[in-house]
């Protein structure tokens, strides 16, 4: 067994819309990020979803002077959901590690809004309407 997989890690899950995503970070000298076992490069063929996914990393991260950033290998499982959907769920669950990890962080974190998880998702069907809210056409007669 490694040293990388004996050290101790930080867990916490991010949701989003049917996305449910749980994800492990543990300090490296190596930064990776793998997702349901692929690489995230990988898994998340767009410029925008990676940039996603990585933003608690690239924008929460308070370094005083002096201070190096942390690098991190980064686990995640991740399912439900579209790709989107996914990275954003992925980002929550990112930013919660993260804040957990060092506390300094969190107010960074929360006014950019990656601790919130985002309560939007899609209406369910009522019966005797076409859609959530569509009603069939009225006719007087």
């Amino acid at each position: 067994m490694d040293k990388e997989t004996t050290t101790k890690y930080i867990e916490a899950v991010g949701r989003r819309k049917t996305s449910a995503a749980r994800v492990r970070i543990r300090e490296a000298s190596k930064a990776s990020f793998t997702v349901n076992g692929r690489d995230a490069k990988e898994y998340f063929k767009t410029e925008g979803e990676r940039r996603l996914i990585l933003d608690p990393m690239i924008k929460g991260q308070k370094t005083g002077e002096g201070k190096v950033a942390l690098k991190w290998n980064v686990e995640v499982h991740v399912k439900g959901g579209g790709i989107h959907s996914q990275s954003e769920a992925i980002r929550h669950g990112l930013s919660r590690a993260l804040a957990e990890f060092n506390p300094e962080n969190r107010g960074e974190l929360k006014t950019l809004g990656f601790l919130k998880r985002d309560p939007r998702a899609k209406e369910r069907r009522k019966f005797g309407l076409k859609k959530a809210r569509k009603a069939p056409q009225w006719s007087k007669r």
